[in-house]
This record gives structure tokens, C-alpha cells and sequence, in this order.
């Protein structure tokens, strides 16, 4: 299973606000009416955090007029021993020059 941050943005008229989360509130499903508000923030979207298999498994718990315009992120965690690998892959890559890739200097003045 994975983890995936859904966001959904709305219009920033307080009806609008009130709407969406009426329609939220209402819906039934316990992830959706648990969702996270920014409104009062100036940000108008809201988010949901959720363990499913899949971003279309996230994207059907929305209510259905939502889910076209949600935003649907893979979420992972890193060890400090994939980064060390990553590190270390970036160096040795970044002493290697590309054959027939030059590199022009602006010199100032």
C-alpha cells in the first residue's frame, strides 16, 4: 500500500467554501470528511492523506464533480542510505564530461 496527499482546490468565494465543504461533510466517506482546510488561510483547497494501492484508488474516494481537478501525490520516505547512494551517484557523475559538450564562460566587463 502506499501513501498519497489529495488535494483538491475550489473557488475562494465564501459560498464556494461553504458549498464544497457541505458536499464533503455530506458525502459519508470518513476520509473525505476528515479532509484538511485552508480557506480561513487564503489557501482554498483541501487536503486528504490516505494509505490505498494506487492514485485512481485515491482519486475514487473523492465525491465525483472533485475528482477531475484533485491533485494526487505518491508520498515516500528516504533513509539516509538511499540519499548517501544518491550523493554519491550525483558526484560521479558530475566528473564526467559528455563528449562534444562545451561549456562557454561570459567573462565580465
Amino acid at each position: 500500500m502506499g501513501k498519497f496527499l489529495i488535494e483538491v482546490p475550489h473557488e475562494e468565494e465564501v459560498i464556494a467554501c461553504a458549498r464544497v465543504v457541505e458536499i464533503f461533510l455530506k458525502s459519508g466517506s470518513h476520509f473525505v470528511t476528515n479532509a484538511d482546510w485552508g480557506c480561513r488561510d487564503g489557501e482554498h483547497k483541501a487536503w486528504i492523506l490516505i494509505e490505498v494501492d494506487n492514485k485512481e484508488e485515491a482519486r475514487r474516494i473523492l465525491p465525483p464533480a472533485f475528482r477531475p481537478q484533485a491533485k494526487i501525490v505518491s508520498l515516500c520516505k528516504f533513509s539516509m542510505e538511499e540519499i548517501e547512494d544518491i550523493v554519491s551517484k550525483h558526484r560521479r557523475d558530475s566528473r564526467t564530461e559528455e563528449p562534444g559538450i562545451t561549456v562557454l564562460k561570459r567573462e565580465a566587463g
